[in-house]
């Protein structure tokens, strides 16, 4: 069984509702992006990311961004996963964000990540929990 964190930044609460359904099935640690650093990603095996699409279909860009880019290299090999949310746009984030952490030697869960538009539903909500149960066990 797999040591697995969940780091997410969420604005109205839908990456949070994921993130916690994606903590229940793995039996993980939910961590806020400003608990991540370089040395705590080293203590997990697998690493789920979560942040919604901001603006132009980008990462948030006060928290989660910097969070990120400051993990950037410390990537290779890490298996991670990344999900989010959005209310617009076509997903265009998620795969940028896939393509960036793959750039970085990253190995991808799913290289589409999972993502709800809006709300995450009952059927979301059981994705969620799958994920987090796959990734214990990945």
């Amino acid at each position: 069984m797999n040591k697995v964190a969940i780091v997410f930044w969420s604005a109205t609460g839908n990456t949070e509702t994921m993130a916690n359904c994606i903590a229940e099935g793995a039996k993980g640690t939910l961590l806020s992006c400003g608990e991540m650093t370089p040395a705590k990603l080293a203590e997990f095996d697998v690493v789920a990311f979560g942040c919604p699409a901001m603006g132009a279909e980008q990462l948030e860009e006060s928290e989660f961004e910097p969070m990120f880019a400051g993990l950037e290299g410390r990537l290779n090999g890490k298996k991670i996963a990344l999900f989010g949310s959005y209310g617009w746009g076509d997903g265009q984030w998620m795969r940028d964000w896939a393509e960036r952490a793959q750039g970085d030697g990253a190995q991808l869960f799913s290289q589409e990540g999972l993502i709800c538009n809006e709300t995450p539903d009952e059927d979301v909500q059981a994705a969620c929990r799958q994920l987090g149960a796959d990734l214990a066990a990945w």
